[in-house]
């Protein structure tokens, strides 16, 4: 008797503790949702947007550079045979882009795209696939036109690089890591002289942070008119995709040696056919010129263009350290009323035309500005 009246009071206590705690309340809850707390309402009632939001201008200009832009945008896969040392040759695949530049299929890309490439295969908008055929390439400018037999093509409208202005927007169409059709959005961030890993130098390169990916590659970088402004060529990371840093040669690059390309399927790189040495201040007035800036010729080719057009070389020997030079010579200061300064100038002015162009070269000889015009011949290994 002593043993049950304990175990009845704890029995009495545990089922006062259960009755205020857990089954009154829910009770409570489920004389307010008698369905339980996980129920099956009759409608479901949610917030909803008005519909009909209309587009504003930046949008529907992003719309109308990309409907305009993606018909010429294509995807390149490249094939090529590397050497492995346990399994000799094997087949190696690569991706990058491109864009259709008139309609009977040529297609301007990146060199390093098609490099070594045995099969080259073009996938256009509408997915159909096309052989390839490599017409011309330019190593130097990481330039390179390939053609398809394909009908009813989109070209692209090539545009202007000049005076491209930093903050200015820009669009870039491609295939990152293989996603065809993929448009991204920045601003041009800088225009300056970029060395692409093999070596060849890209003059006012134009930096991006629009993202560019691997597979972007020789596809377009456009101006908010949605006219090609450059080719995506290359990125600055240390993991292999976009950082912010992109890169783009310009349209007029391009455009300087398209001819070529299409036609001789190589780039004869203009030239005055001089050798010259930069100018300062303190040169030009040790050696007493006119100017203070320009390009000094000390030495023309013989039967050059310059030689033909009567540009003069130096007469009088002398050093400039422990390099002998020749004084005397015409003292260029602009081509096409552009200033020249030193040979990065000269270059890039030569990169925006071909052998065979007439330029208006502006120089001073003993002290007499002139203007003298010289027919480009093709550079052999000087500007």
């Amino acid at each position: 008797m002593k043993l049950i009246r304990p175990a009845v009071l704890a029995l009495v206590i545990a089922g006062a503790f259960f009755y205020f705690t857990t089954w009154r309340s829910n009770a409570k809850l489920a004389a307010g949702n008698p369905v339980g707390w996980f129920s099956h309402p009759a409608q479901v009632e949610i917030t909803e947007a008005s519909g009909g939001e209309a587009l504003d201008s930046e949008e529907q200009n992003n719309i109308s550079v990309y409907r305009k832009n993606i018909p010429s945008v294509v995807n390149i896969t490249s094939r090529a045979m590397t050497f492995d040392f346990f399994y000799g040759l094997v087949p190696q695949e690569g991706q990058g882009s491109g864009f259709v530049i008139d309609k009977e299929g040529h297609i301007l890309t990146n060199y390093h795209v098609i490099a070594d490439a045995r099969q080259v295969e073009v996938t256009l908008h509408n997915r159909k696939k096309y052989k390839a055929t490599v017409v011309g390439t330019d190593p130097a400018h990481d330039l390179a036109v390939i053609q398809i037999k394909a009908t009813e093509l989109v070209p692209a409208v090539l545009g202007d690089s000049r005076n491209l202005q930093v903050g200015q927007k820009v669009y870039a169409i491609g295939n990152p890591f293989g996603l065809a059709g993929t448009m991204t959005r920045g601003i041009v961030s800088s225009i300056r002289p970029v060395r692409e890993p093999n070596g060849a130098t890209i003059d006012e390169a134009i930096q991006t942070d629009a993202a560019i990916n691997p597979g972007n590659s020789g596809g377009p970088l456009m101006n908010w008119h949605g006219e090609v402004i450059g080719i995506n060529t290359m990125i600055l990371s240390s993991v292999n995709q976009n950082a912010g840093i992109g890169f783009a040669i310009p349209i007029n690059t391009a455009k300087a040696v398209l001819n070529d390309l299409m036609t001789l399927g190589r780039v004869r790189r203009p030239a005055l056919g001089v050798r010259t040495i930069p100018i300062s201040a303190e040169l030009a007035d040790e050696i007493g010129l006119p100017a203070d800036y320009g390009l000094l010729i000390v030495q023309v080719t013989p039967g050059g263009s310059a030689d033909q057009a009567g540009l003069k070389g130096g007469t009088e020997r002398a050093y400039l350290g422990n390099i002998p030079i020749m004084l005397g010579g015409d003292l260029i200061v602009a081509i096409d009323g552009q200033k020249v300064e030193d040979e990065q100038d000269l270059s890039q002015m030569m990169n925006n035309h071909r052998a065979g162009d007439t330029v208006k070269v502006t120089i001073f000889r003993n002290k007499k500005k002139m203007d003298v015009s010289v027919a480009l011949g093709e550079a052999r290994e000087q500007v």
